[in-house]
């Protein structure tokens, strides 16, 4: 059997052969993954929800309002018990974080005082930064309970009430900024 020479065209059918093929086997694992994902993210949110104004009943990420606040979309979700308000879950931002941003879900009660706070995203050094999570550090106690209005959402460093995580001055400044964004954007639709 004689050989076939390589011209240019085949060798260019044979490499649109293998991108059209490897371009649809990608398309077709994205079509697979898609929905499984947004399905885990949304699990992760109600669960962050659920964490930081819990007891509630409804399903508070169908009760959502979207603000656009400094280059980005915050959002709202109402926790309600019956017909009760418990209060609002707030998912915000900041890109002040020593590895970029950081997103947390702040739950404040009818009154505008925090309930709690969970770290949804974020990309901080571990052991360092990662401290801001529950079961890692007790940063995120001295938050609940506190009032934005009376108490100064800063690093003591930065004359504030908030004490820094060791070492990271940075991550705390980043924390503080995201739950003042989302004490304001809660104050806008109040």
């Amino acid at each position: 059997m004689a050989k076939k020479e390589s011209t240019f065209m085949s060798m260019l059918a044979t490499l649109f052969m293998v991108t059209l093929v490897a371009a649809g086997l990608l398309g077709s694992v994205y079509a697979l993954t898609k929905e499984p994902i947004r399905l885990a993210e949304l699990a992760k949110k109600n669960e962050a929800i659920q964490v930081v104004v819990p007891g509630f009943d409804n399903e508070p990420s169908t009760e959502v309002e979207r603000i656009f606040m400094d280059g980005d979309s915050i959002y709202l979700y109402t926790a309600r018990r019956g017909e009760e308000v418990l209060g609002t879950a707030v998912e915000t931002f900041t890109n002040e974080g020593f590895s970029g941003e950081i997103k947390l879900m702040v739950g404040f009660s009818p009154e505008g005082t925090i309930i709690d706070i969970a770290v949804v995203k974020h990309a901080e050094t571990p052991g360092l930064g990662d401290k801001m999570e529950k079961g890692k550090s007790d940063f995120s106690v001295q938050f609940m309970g506190k009032d934005p209005n009376t108490f100064n959402l800063a690093v003591k460093k930065d004359r504030g009430d908030v004490d820094a995580i060791t070492a990271s001055t940075i991550t705390s400044r980043a924390y503080c900024d995201a739950v003042k964004r989302a004490y304001r954007a809660w104050s806008q639709v109040q």
